[in-house]
């Protein structure tokens, strides 16, 4: 695919993803949608680690409203969640259920959708410039994108909702303070670090990393005894990795891992 809204590139085994449409500060429209699963596809099969971030002074200030995202139901009346079935909540579901570890680097605004995108990273990294933002009661809509869930599991129900209800800017310092996000870093440091992490990601166990990703998804629902058999099930399977005798054999050894992914 050619990319005109986005910009994908490798930096060893980290595959990164950049948001490009600036003049609109990354508002996604339905192209920039399908650019992002299809760079997500190539990341999880070519790459160990997954960063996204955004052109310019913003992340992505959520959907471009003057662009091709409206819908018409059968009914003949305006649909605004048609979108959200066929394009959104697919992407949201194969972020979620990535096989490497995401990390996202905040700046600016991360508004809508596009808080939704920063917050379904495994490490949110965030620069003083970043801010959060749910501002769809302010035009007679509801979160979406996964953000109810998404913030209701990572912050107080009250907080949610104060977000969610008054629709108020959330600034990266008090994100930290609230535990929203991991990092807080100066401007010039933002993707630096956040490639950093993503770095030391992709050296790591790649395939037990991906199953420690499913076993905490999975249990941010589950029951105590169904988070309990996850984790069986997939400590099997991790058990099994060639990474796991690399590292237990480094153990043994007293030395540093070389693990392959593998």
């Amino acid at each position: 695919m050619d990319y005109s809204r986005i910009i994908y590139e490798r930096a060893d085994d980290v595959a990164i993803i950049r948001l490009n449409a600036p003049q609109v500060l990354n508002a996604v429209d339905m192209r920039m949608i399908e650019e992002i699963d299809h760079a997500v596809g190539d990341a999880e099969r070519t790459a160990r680690a997954l960063m996204l971030a955004g052109e310019g002074r913003a992340f992505c200030a959520g959907a471009n409203l003057s662009g091709d995202l409206g819908a018409v139901g059968e009914d003949g009346l305006p649909d605004a969640g048609a979108v959200l079935e066929t394009a959104i909540n697919p992407l949201m579901l194969k972020l979620s259920s990535l096989a490497i570890p995401l990390i996202t680097a905040v700046r600016g605004a991360a508004a809508g959708v596009g808080c939704s995108f920063a917050l379904v990273g495994d490490l949110v990294v965030a620069s003083e410039s970043a801010y959060f933002l749910q501002a769809f009661a302010r035009i007679g809509l509801v979160p979406d994108g996964g953000s109810t869930w998404l913030l209701m599991r990572g912050l107080s129900r009250t907080r949610a909702l104060e977000l969610m209800l008054l629709g108020e800017r959330l600034p990266a310092a008090k994100a930290l303070e609230w535990g929203l996000i991991n990092r807080l870093t100066a401007e010039d440091d933002l993707e630096n670090t956040a490639l950093a992490l993503a770095t030391a990601l992709a050296r790591g166990p790649t395939r037990s990393l991906g199953m420690i990703r499913e076993a905490a998804w999975a249990a941010a629902d589950a029951t105590f005894t169904e988070a309990m058999a996850t984790e069986r099930r997939l400590q099997r399977e991790a058990g099994l990795t060639r990474d796991h005798q690399e590292g237990a054999a480094a153990f043994m050894e007293k030395r540093a891992a070389r693990f392959t992914g593998a």
